[in-house]
């Protein structure tokens, strides 16, 4: 199934540890880029997420960020080194002895001192594990997010797909009255010039035009990338770089048949088969 590279999800636990939730974003991006934003105490899971989330994309701009509301139970409990502080507030006075003008230590400063205060962590261990499961359902939901997405665009390629294909027949049938078009203005303008055109010259200025006019490849293969557009959309991987690379097939080929014309409609049907080739390349930029 195709898969955009836009979506969203939200996934969140109530347990006993307090709440954990991941909220993911991703757009298109040419490459897989992940930005994860995670707790002081959840940054040891940065290299496994990071892997978690590589499984499963495979492009687009990922900004991951998870969010964690310990239970009381589970917050850090601060406590002071009581000797240590001691000593230092015995120090302090022994300076303050020799200073001619001594101001005071207050409580604050003694505390900035490393080691004075001690804060004992509980052991999150646990916690980070859930937390990792929960990336990988958070992951799932926007897989599906990405997957709706796909199927609209999938669905708005396929159709201006159809309107290109039916739009390659009439330039088709077109060619032999361009070619007799051509012929006629030809022999209007040698006539009005008041020239007799040698018959066998005649025949071969028109044979070098129509050469120059044959456009029968360039529909062929316009015909072709139809046909490998609607095999690539059905594929069950990622077929955003292949898709691309077809776009500039079908605007090199439309380019061409665009640059041969000598005919209005063929010229109009040009124009119309590049607006349509546009807004297929435009919905091909969101594909993963």
């Amino acid at each position: 199934m195709t898969r955009s590279m836009t979506g969203f999800a939200r996934h969140e636990d109530h347990g006993a540890f307090g709440l954990l939730s991941w909220e993911l974003r991703s757009v298109n991006h040419r490459y897989l880029e992940i930005t994860l934003r995670l707790p002081e105490d959840f940054r040891v899971l940065e290299e496994r997420a990071r892997a978690a989330v590589k499984r499963v994309l495979h492009r687009g701009k990922l900004d991951a960020t998870l969010r964690f509301e310990a239970a009381p139970e589970l917050r850090p409990e601060l406590s002071i080194d009581r000797e240590l502080a001691s000593r230092l507030v015995h120090i302090s006075r022994e300076i303050d002895s020799l200073l001619y003008n001594p101001a005071a230590a207050n409580s604050v400063e003694i505390l900035r001192w490393p080691g004075v205060l001690q804060m004992t962590r509980p052991d999150l261990e646990p916690v980070q594990d859930e937390a990792l499961r929960l990336l990988d359902e958070a992951l799932a939901q926007l897989v599906e997010s990405r997957l709706r997405e796909g199927t609209r665009l999938q669905e708005v390629i396929a159709q201006r797909c159809d309107a290109l294909e039916t739009a390659i027949p009439p330039v088709r049938e077109r060619l032999p009255d361009t070619l007799e078009a051509y012929r006629r203005r030809l022999q209007r303008r040698l006539a009005e010039l008041k020239i007799a055109a040698d018959p066998g010259r005649l025949e071969q200025e028109l044979a070098l035009t129509a050469q120059r006019m044959d456009v029968e490849e360039e529909l062929d293969r316009l015909t072709m990338h139809v046909a490998e557009l609607r095999r690539v959309l059905e594929r069950d991987e990622p077929v955003g770089r292949r898709l691309d690379f077809l776009m500039q097939e079908f605007n090199r080929e439309a380019n061409t048949l665009a640059s041969k014309s000598a005919d209005g409609e063929v010229t109009r049907a040009c124009v119309e088969m590049k607006v349509l080739i546009e807004q297929m390349r435009e919905q091909v930029q969101n594909i993963e």
